[in-house]
């Protein structure tokens, strides 16, 4: 969550961990047999990019861990709550990410939502 989002602080943090933890538990689109968060994480394609590629080396602080739980235990936060996808645009959200809608941005990152159709389990938890 820091690595991909600290800049926006901890609600960004918390925003990032709702998509780790939606993608888990989704098993659906392209987050199909993901057991844990560390699978989620390191899956190509599809994972935490500050963490894959090497941009992020740095031990989790009592905060991370704090924010980390408290991502784990089910705190959403919109436009979060339900999303599969964020990232960072140069400029505006699209409208569309891997066929999912924008549901909104914060700060410097956008969220993305499947439609309940395509992903039902990922509004379950």
């Amino acid at each position: 969550m820091r690595a991909e989002a600290e800049g926006d602080g901890e609600l960004g943090m918390l925003m990032v961990g709702n998509v780790g933890v939606n993608r888990v538990v989704s098993d659906c689109l392209d987050f199909k047999a993901l057991d844990n968060l560390e699978q989620m994480v390191y899956q190509s394609p599809g994972g935490f990019e500050a963490t894959q590629k090497g941009y992020f080396y740095q031990r989790a602080r009592d905060k991370d861990i704090r924010l980390a739980k408290q991502a784990i235990q089910g705190k959403k936060y919109h436009p979060a709550e339900y999303s599969l996808w964020f990232f960072k645009p140069a400029g505006a959200c699209p409208v569309q990410w891997f066929n999912q809608y924008n549901t909104g941005r914060y700060k410097s990152h956008c969220f993305f939502t499947p439609t309940a159709s395509n992903c039902p389990q990922v509004f379950q938890y």
